[in-house]
Formats: C-alpha cells, sequence, structure tokens
C-alpha cells in the first residue's frame, strides 16, 4: 500500500524518519502499519523498509544515526548481530539478549540525552544508540489472544532456536511451560539455548529434538516458509502435526505457509504472526513517540495489507 497523493505532498524538510531494516525485507508489512499509525498520531513522521545485507548492518545503523531517524526496527537476520553494535541496552534487550528495536537519542548540550523525537536535528551534537526487545512480549500476547491458549503447564514444541527462536524458547520457558521440546537444525544452537533455559528457569523440563506423546502446542520460529516451495520446518518422518493441539507460525506472510496448512489438514488450531507482528510494532511505536499506539488502527492496516480486508 503506498502513500497517497495528500500524504506524498505533506512531506516535507521537517518530516521524520523510521524504518526497518532486514535482509530480506520486500515482504515486511511493517510500513504500512505504522504509517498509519504515523498519520493517525498527528506525527509528521514517515516508515520506509531498506534491505540491509548482515555485513553492512553496524554502516547502515551508523548512517541512520547520522541522518538523525527517529528510530529502527530490525528483522531477519540482525536481531543478534545488533547486541555488538548498539550503544545501550533496555531491560527487554538484556533480559531476551536480542535487538528489535532501536531508539536514537540525540545529546543536546550538558550532557544531556533525550530521544530523538523531542531533539531539534538541528542542535543535536552526538547521536547514540537505545536497544529493546518488543518481540518476546508480543510473541506469547499473540499466541494468548489468537489461540486461546494458557501457556502455563503446557507441553510445547520449538522449532528453530535462532534470534526469533531463541526469544520465543527464554519466553516460553519464563511464562512457566511444564515441557519444551527444541528442534534446530544446528544442533548446538539448540543445546546453547536449553543450557540457557536450564541455568535461568530450573522448572522448565528442557529437551533436545522430537516428542515422543502429544503437545499442546508447536511453533515455528524458522524462516522456513517465507517462500512459496521452502519445505516444512520439521521432519515429517518424526513428528506429526495430528500430535499437537495447536500451531503457531511467526510468519505472517504468506498469510498461510506451508506449515499452517500442514496444521489445518491435522485439525489443529493455528494462527500466523500477525498478531506478533502487531503488538511488537505497537510497542515499538510507543518507545520512539512516547504516545500510546493506535493499535485498532494498525491492527486494520495490516489486515488490509495481508488479507485485503479491513
Amino acid at each position: 500500500m503506498g502513500l497517497d497523493a495528500h500524504s506524498i505532498n505533506s512531506i516535507s524538510a521537517t518530516t521524520r524518519i523510521c524504518a526497518v531494516y532486514g535482509h530480506p525485507v520486500k515482504h515486511s508489512a511493517s510500513p504500512t502499519m505504522h504509517n498509519a499509525a504515523m498519520e493517525s498520531l498527528g506525527l509528521d513522521w514517515r516508515y520506509v523498509a531498506y534491505d540491509v545485507l548482515p555485513e553492512n548492518l553496524r554502516e547502515a545503523i551508523a548512517g541512520a544515526a547520522a541522518m538523525k531517524f527517529v528510530g529502527l526496527n530490525l528483522t531477519v537476520p540482525h536481531k543478534l548481530l545488533a547486541m555488538e553494535i548498539v550503544n545501550e541496552f533496555d531491560d527487554s534487550a538484556r533480559t531476551w539478549g536480542a535487538v528489535n528495536t532501536v531508539l536514537f537519542e540525540g545529546e543536546i548540550g550538558g550532557g544531556e540525552w533525550k530521544p530523538m523525537r523531542d531533539c531539534n536535528p538541528e542542535e543535536v551534537q552526538a547521536v547514540r544508540t537505545r536497544g529493546f526487545n518488543t518481540d518476546a512480549d508480543a510473541i506469547t500476547r499473540s499466541i494468548q489472544e489468537d489461540l486461546g491458549i494458557s501457556l502455563a503447564g503446557k507441553t510445547v514444541l520449538l522449532l528453530g532456536a535462532g534470534g526469533a527462536g531463541r526469544t520465543a524458547a527464554l519466553k516460553l520457558a519464563s511464562d512457566g511451560v511444564k515441557q519444551l521440546h527444541l528442534v534446530n537444525r544446528t544442533m548446538s544452537k539448540a543445546e546453547a539455548v536449553a543450557n540457557e533455559i536450564r541455568a535461568r528457569f530450573p522448572n522448565v523440563a528442557i529437551k533436545l529434538g522430537y516428542p515422543e506423546g502429544t503437545v499442546d502446542l508447536v511453533v515455528n520460529g524458522t524462516s522456513a516458509g517465507l517462500k512459496a516451495d521452502d519445505p516444512l520446518p520439521f521432519d515429517t518422518q518424526l513428528f506429526s502435526l495430528k500430535k499437537a493441539a495447536a500451531a503457531y507460525d511467526m510468519i505472517y506472510r504468506p498469510a498461510q505457509t506451508r506449515f499452517l496448512q500442514e496444521a489445518e489438514r491435522s485439525g489443529c488450531k493455528f494462527a500466523n504472526g500477525l498478531g506478533m507482528l502487531l503488538y511488537q510494532g505497537a510497542k515499538a511505536l510507543e518507545i520512539w513517540s512516547g504516545k500510546n499506539p493506535p493499535i485498532e488502527i494498525m491492527r486494520r492496516a495490516l489486515q488490509q495489507q495481508i488479507y485485503g480486508r479491513s
């Protein structure tokens, strides 16, 4: 969904910029969601998307700082790498060990730092970055709302232990799942996450590999499904979705991945990652703007772009 003529004409030399960096990023619905919200809040801001290779992330963040951007979102594959680049960390980033939201802060003299929204760009003498994680709370809020599942005491199979998968594993453990099975293409990553959960959440039974019995929920935290010809994110010789009561895919586009199609055929309740995208984006906008995000306007914008309906 592009900007209409009125929006284009309203862009000026004082318009402020937020952006999402990812690779790939052309599937992102974040610009639609955020631009609708920014217009609703009366902000002279625009939100754009840039395809940034991992090896260029540091330079790209520095470029945004130099241009006095208000904030950034980071998506695959940048969330872990950003931990090595961002200057300061919110408790959320330290807790979950990944950054998906960056707030730019300006130094305006006398050692005082302010969010870039409160700065006159011409008066800013230095810029620093503060990293947040708005994914973790968004993941479990979406699962609870969209699938009607209370996670405490549940048995969960999580596919993927990379950036998004690792954050999901830690948040599921924090929310009190009884048993968590981790499956990842690289076993060492799964082992590292399992060891972290054992240390931080000793009451959670953490196991590597597929469960033998049934599970309450299967979560896809991999990127398998972004492309139409992607394989299923699990081995059908070792596990069947008929053994699961519900399935959740963090991917939101396509709206129904091959994983969710298989879930529907298997009789599972299922949901995609639209709710996760909505809630992490709403929190990011609150961090950047200091305003209450218009969640229903953001939801309708996403539904219109992804499903063709409001």
